[in-house]
């Protein structure tokens, strides 16, 4: 099975641009302890990292690049980049607080860095292709990363042309509760106008509903949500160099803000610097947030496995 696999990633990528996919894996997982990231899942124990590549690889990427702390590289180069490389190309970035643009000052008692487009910032001088971004710890589905490596292959050699994977919203609920989404807003050409974080999304009566000041408000099954899975050409880390240098100034001294990704392509819409076209996925999106979670995760992976999407063992 996984000589098949191997070879139709030769096919495709010899035929194909190969868009690049950086996995954001800095943060530690406090709220289900442990570096999340290497707790293995899989039947043979894949992480839901090594789903993600392994998707990615049959999509046509060509590259992978992981932002880290520093202080776990040993392990992730033990555990993690020694499966994948003779796969293909991996490299690896840092994430840390005093990772900021010479001159700026920041206050010396915050504990945590910057925030998602922080971490991003960290690829600018490994990745010089169309890009993707993705979370360390969130399951995907073979289905949007297909779309995701399309679109980027589509964009090559263009400026200012990004995507997002906009999740139906009824694929992204947990049985456990309410969850957090980016409610997205496209036009009539499918871009992107508007994301609204709501925080208390689930399901009640048969209804999808979202509750904010004690009233539920309806939101119908295919209403897309962001789970942090975006495209982008490369001359989005200038723009994200310029962003956070003003962050920094305006926000440096502050122990919480963050740098977020969808803050900079909202203000890179409203500028008129960018679009970034909402593409549209049937898969499930499931990942860990607490211990709680993972026995589900465990289970979904073995029902995908029996269905035939991926291998027993990945690598």
């Amino acid at each position: 099975m996984n000589r098949i696999i191997n070879h139709q990633f030769a096919i495709k990528n010899h035929n194909n641009m190969q868009p690049t996919l950086f996995i954001l894996a800095a943060g530690m997982g406090s709220r289900y302890g442990g570096l999340k990231q290497l707790d293995g899942l899989g039947p043979n124990g894949e992480t839901i990292m090594d789903y993600s590549v392994f998707d990615a690889l049959r999509a046509g990427f060509g590259k992978i690049v992981f932002v880290i702390r520093k202080d776990f590289e040993a392990d992730f180069r033990d555990k993690v980049l020694s499966k994948y490389a003779h796969k293909v190309p991996c490299e690896v970035c840092f994430q840390a607080i005093d990772k900021v643009p010479e001159g700026c000052t920041f206050n010396p008692e915050r504990a945590k860095p910057w925030g998602t487009n922080h971490a991003v910032l960290m690829g600018k001088d490994l990745i010089k292709e169309p890009f993707a971004v993705i979370n360390a710890d969130d399951f995907y589905g073979k289905e949007s990363f297909q779309v995701l490596a399309d679109y980027l292959r589509s964009v090559e050699g263009t400026q200012g042309r990004y995507c997002m994977v906009g999740y139906r919203v009824c694929n992204t609920l947990s049985e456990n509760g309410a969850v957090s989404r980016g409610v997205c807003t496209t036009d009539a050409d499918g871009l992107l106008t508007d994301v609204v974080e709501r925080t208390k999304i689930e399901e009640k009566d048969g209804q999808i509903v979202f509750t904010e000041d004690g009233k539920d408000t309806p939101l119908a099954p295919n209403t897309p949500v962001s789970m942090n899975m975006w495209g982008f050409t490369p001359e989005y880390f200038q723009y994200s160099e310029e962003a956070f240098k003003a962050f920094i100034l305006a926000h440096g001294q502050e122990l919480k803000s963050e740098f977020y990704i969808p803050t900079l392509v909202n203000d890179l819409i409203a500028a008129g610097k960018a679009t970034c076209k909402v593409l549209d996925t049937p898969s499930k999106w499931f990942g860990v947030t607490y211990a709680e979670d993972r026995p589900q995760v465990v289970m979904k992976i073995n029902q995908l496995i029996a269905k035939g999407d991926y291998p027993a063992k990945l690598f």
